[in-house]
């Protein structure tokens, strides 16, 4: 750092005018003007942000753009529904119009279905059936009603009192109705809008994570290619999914999966988890096999379009939702519609349930 010296006033003059005596032919140097304004500086506009390409409004259990729905249909509850699925309650009603559907293995290796339905509520489904311990955890971050034919009383008291509200045919709930068409069990239907009249249920929170556009996706952008999904849970349920271009087509032991009207089922995204089940006990009732998944993690896979991704799971306890994370720990980026959750068992059954996707 320079110094700098201050020379005194007097002494400054004195050599002033020793400098003028000596040298009184030196020429002035040309005074320096200052011009009269800065030179301007021109900067760049500052870009605009894009444009989020995500909807303002959406549903909240298919992420599919909302704008201009009916406020009173967005503010429906979330119905979740006991659909049977053996081969003698095929084919079952208005499934198609389920927004999230989970498939469940129970006894003897059978599968059950758990339809949730609050964008496109029908007026009638079936079939239903009964409940099993594990619904209220599968279902119950949907905020909404369980709605089933019966249980075990004690699986019924235990889900009631957890918090988790139920409508029940057996206790005489409203809504329910039997088919002449169909021999029982396997006739019993349902009235939607009785459903929703017994119920203060909110519109659900959002369950996953969607991409805008759907190409953007880290299952599309990171994801290997497929076109088929095989699953084989035991030898009473062997569901498959074919990519046709558009969606996944479900298929039930190599045929396809109709339902009563002749439409194939489909979902936009197949989400396939691996699942511990653990017997319960006998003391009470029959044991029956439960699919653990509060306050559990696994693995997995995610199919978007025509790609897959292996992924991991997570459910911290009865209320919370599924967490689907990437490899690097990203959410799961799904497409904006129909989703279908597999929960294929990796232990506790005797069936050695398989995945394959090619």
């Amino acid at each position: 750092m320079k110094t700098r010296r201050i020379v005194p006033v007097a002494a400054a003059a004195a050599g002033a005018l020793l400098l003028a005596a000596c040298s009184s032919n030196v020429e002035e140097a040309p005074a320096t003007t200052a011009s009269a304004s800065a030179p301007s500086v021109s900067r760049s506009a500052v870009p605009s942000p894009p444009e989020n390409p995500a909807p303002d409004t959406v549903w909240p259990l298919t992420g599919v753009d909302a704008e201009g729905a009916d406020e009173a249909l967005l503010a429906n509850p979330a119905l979740s529904i006991k659909i049977e699925n053996s081969a003698a309650a095929r084919p079952q009603q208005n499934l198609v119009n389920a927004d999230v559907v989970f498939e469940e293995y129970v006894e003897s290796g059978i599968s059950r279905l758990v339809a949730i339905y609050q964008s496109d509520i029908p007026e009638t489904v079936g079939n239903i059936r009964s409940m099993r311990p594990m619904d209220k955890n599968i279902m119950g971050s949907f905020e909404g009603p369980l709605i089933f034919s019966g249980a075990q009383g004690r699986f019924i008291n235990d889900t009631v009192s957890s918090g988790q509200e139920v409508i029940v045919d057996d206790r005489g709930d409203a809504g329910f109705y039997r088919s002449s068409a169909r021999p029982a069990p396997h006739n019993l239907y349902g009235t939607t809008a009785d459903f929703l009249a017994q119920t203060d249920a909110e519109a659900p929170p959002q369950q996953f994570e969607y991409a805008y556009p759907v190409e953007e996706s880290n299952v599309v952008t990171g994801g290997t290619t497929a076109s088929e999904i095989d699953i084989y849970m035991s030898r009473y349920s062997a569901p498959s999914w074919e990519w046709d271009g558009d969606v996944w087509q479900r298929f039930e032991g190599g045929s396809p999966h109709v339902q009563d009207d002749d439409t194939q089922l489909y979902a936009d995204n197949v989400v396939v988890l691996r699942v511990d089940v653990e017997n319960t006990s006998s003391s009470g009732g029959s044991s029956v096999p439960e699919t653990m998944v509060a306050g559990r993690e696994g693995t997995g896979y995610a199919a978007v379009g025509d790609s897959y991704i292996e992924i991991s799971w997570s459910k911290a306890g009865q209320y919370d939702p599924f967490v689907l994370t990437t490899a690097d720990g990203d959410d799961v980026q799904l497409k904006p519609g129909k989703t279908w959750v597999e929960l294929v068992p990796q232990s506790g059954v005797s069936d050695n349930p398989t995945v394959e996707i090619s």
